[in-house]
C-alpha cells in the first residue's frame, strides 16, 4: 500500500456489511479467489472490528479496509483492528486529521465540487464519492474531470454491475465500490462459490 494507491488495486471494492465474525474469512477468502483483493468492512455491526482482525491475520492476500469510519475513535479501532485503508461517508477537518495520521491510505467522502476542492486545497486528490447516483452519477462526475484534473474517485451508493461499467470508462474514475458480488441469499445461505463467480465477473469489468 505504499506504492499502490486503493483505487488501483482493482476495478471494484466489495462494500461488505458482516453481521457474524465467523463469515469474514471465508467470504474474503471468495472474494480474492474471484479477483477483487481490496474489501472494505463497514463499520456498522458490533462484529465489524473482529471481522477486520479476522481478515487481516488469516486472508494475507486481502487488503482489508474499514468503511462507514466517521469519528476519529473509529480510525483509531480500524487501524488497531488492521485495517489497510479507510473510508468515510463523509468529511470534516477533524476527521480528515485522523485519518491523516493513521498511517494508512483513506478515502474522504465528496458529494459537491465545493468538497471536493477543499479538499484538493489540503493535498487530498484521491476520494470516495458518495451517495453517487443521488448525487450527480456519471454525468457529474464526468462534469468535474475537466476543471478539477487531479481529482480521482471512488463512486459508491447505487452502483450496480452496469453502472459500474458506465463509471470505469470515465477518465477520473479509478474503481467503484458495491455490493451486488454479495446478494442477500448468498451470504445467508453462506454460498461462498456464488459469491466467487459475482466477484470475477466484477473484476472482470474493465477487461
Amino acid at each position: 500500500m505504499t506504492s499502490v494507491s486503493v483505487l488501483d488495486l482493482a476495478p471494484v471494492i466489495p462494500v461488505v456489511v458482516i453481521d457474524d465474525a465467523a463469515d469474514a474469512v471465508p467470504l474474503a477468502r471468495a472474494l480474492v479467489a474471484g479477483g477483487l483483493p481490496a474489501i472494505e468492512v463497514t463499520l456498522r455491526t458490533e462484529a465489524a472490528p473482529r471481522a477486520i482482525e479476522a481478515i487481516a491475520a488469516e486472508v494475507p492476500e486481502a487488503v482489508v479496509g474499514a468503511g462507514t469510519v466517521i469519528t476519529p475513535e473509529q480510525v483509531r479501532t480500524a487501524v488497531e483492528a488492521g485495517s489497510r485503508f479507510l473510508v468515510s461517508p463523509g468529511w470534516t477537518d477533524t476527521l480528515l486529521e485522523a485519518m491523516r495520521g493513521s498511517g494508512v491510505p483513506f478515502l474522504p467522502g465528496v458529494s459537491t465540487t465545493s468538497e471536493v476542492v477543499a479538499l484538493l486545497e489540503r493535498g487530498v486528490t484521491e476520494m470516495k464519492f458518495f451517495p453517487a447516483e443521488a448525487a450527480g452519477g456519471t454525468a457529474y462526475l464526468k462534469s468535474l474531470s475537466s476543471p478539477l484534473p487531479r481529482a480521482r474517485f471512488c463512486p459508491t451508493g447505487g452502483v450496480d454491475a452496469a453502472k459500474a461499467a458506465e463509471y470505469l470508462r470515465l477518465p477520473n474514475v479509478g474503481c467503484v465500490g458495491g455490493t451486488w458480488m454479495l446478494p442477500a441469499e448468498a451470504l445467508d445461505t453462506k454460498d461462498w462459490d456464488r459469491v466467487q463467480r459475482l466477484a470475477a465477473e466484477a473484476a472482470a469489468l474493465r477487461d
